[in-house]
């Protein structure tokens, strides 16, 4: 039976119709449209919904969401993407609406499960994974169970502490990978910079306003000294927080995922060479660093596996 993913994001969110096999027979993208209120989204989300699922066979449906998630009861606690979603009951909303049973999960715990059920820790048991994007997320599987802790909000990744008195981060902290290695991050460097680093060719044709995390890379690339500065901090960073994972998890595989793992080898080969330098000896050569596979369709992928997950078909 085909199962239905639906990958909630603040901006835009996409749902889409998943064989067995992972692959999508069709999908469905739109925009959140947060500002209109928790209802309008809900019947957005159960529409698109109800257009795939007419004349084929859905077993269930999974939902990925930013937040805190009580992944028992389908309800958002709380999500910085989603104002006023406070002990949002979002599966039993789609669920009345759709007549379909609706899992909720965290939605960077949803890419873990997708990459283990379709991606490259396909059948692995031992997995970390990150998600580098606006902000760092991140999923654990261990013995083939999906970590969630005590109140099942565990894993966030992007608030390991990695540079003692470091940047401020979004949290309040200071030194977190978020506030170092996140796209967000990467702009707040450029930001930063611009006074000092007018020359930089990343300014020729653009505003610091208007310089991506691409651009960055892209230049960094080319050798330009304010792009490498700026890259090669992320990479410390996410050097640091790799090793310390794979101490803590002793894990066969982690995954870089998340819009900023599209500069491929460019981002990893470093990551992979300076992680060494943060694991223990006796750790080196039990796992290995990758990059996801899965592209755009990982949320929706990820989705998906969450009712594999919690119906024990995968």
């Amino acid at each position: 039976m085909n199962i239905v993913g639906v990958d909630l994001g603040g901006t835009n969110y996409a749902v889409g119709l998943v064989d067995e096999n992972g692959k999508i027979l069709a999908r469905i993208d739109g925009e959140t449209k947060v500002h209109e209120g928790p209802d309008a989204v809900v019947e957005r989300l159960a529409r698109s919904i109800l257009n795939l699922s007419e004349g084929n066979s859905v077993l269930a449906v999974g939902i990925g969401s930013p937040g805190s998630i009580d992944h028992l009861t389908g309800t958002v606690k709380f999500s910085p993407n989603f104002p006023g979603w406070i002990d949002f009951p979002l599966g039993e909303k789609i669920e009345k609406l759709t007549s379909l049973k609706v899992f909720v999960e965290n939605d960077a715990n949803a890419y873990a499960l997708g990459e283990r059920t379709f991606g490259v820790a396909k059948g692995l048991d031992h997995v970390v994974c990150l998600t580098l994007g606006t902000g760092i997320g991140g999923g654990v599987i261990t013995h083939g169970v999906l970590l969630r802790g005590s109140t099942g909000i565990g894993a966030e990744f992007g608030h390991m502490n990695v540079l003692p008195n470091g940047p401020k981060c979004g949290c309040g902290a200071r030194g977190c990978l978020e506030a170092l290695a996140s796209a967000t991050a990467i702009k707040n460097f450029v930001r930063e910079g611009f006074e000092r680093h007018r020359d930089s060719s990343l300014f020729w044709n653009k505003t610091a306003e208007e310089v991506t995390p691409k651009d960055v890379f892209d230049h960094a690339k080319m050798g330009d000294q304010f792009a490498l500065e700026i890259f090669n901090i992320v990479v410390d960073a996410l050097a640091v927080a790799v090793g310390s994972l794979i101490n803590i998890f002793n894990p066969q595989i982690v995954v870089l995922g998340g819009g900023m793992a599209n500069a491929g080898e460019f981002l990893l080969a470093p990551v992979e060479e300076r992680a060494k330098n943060y694991v223990l000896p006796t750790m080196l050569n039990t796992y290995r660093i990758a990059l996801s596979q899965l592209g755009k369709d990982a949320g929706i992928l990820g989705a998906a596996s969450i009712v594999y997950e919690r119906l024990g078909r995968k």
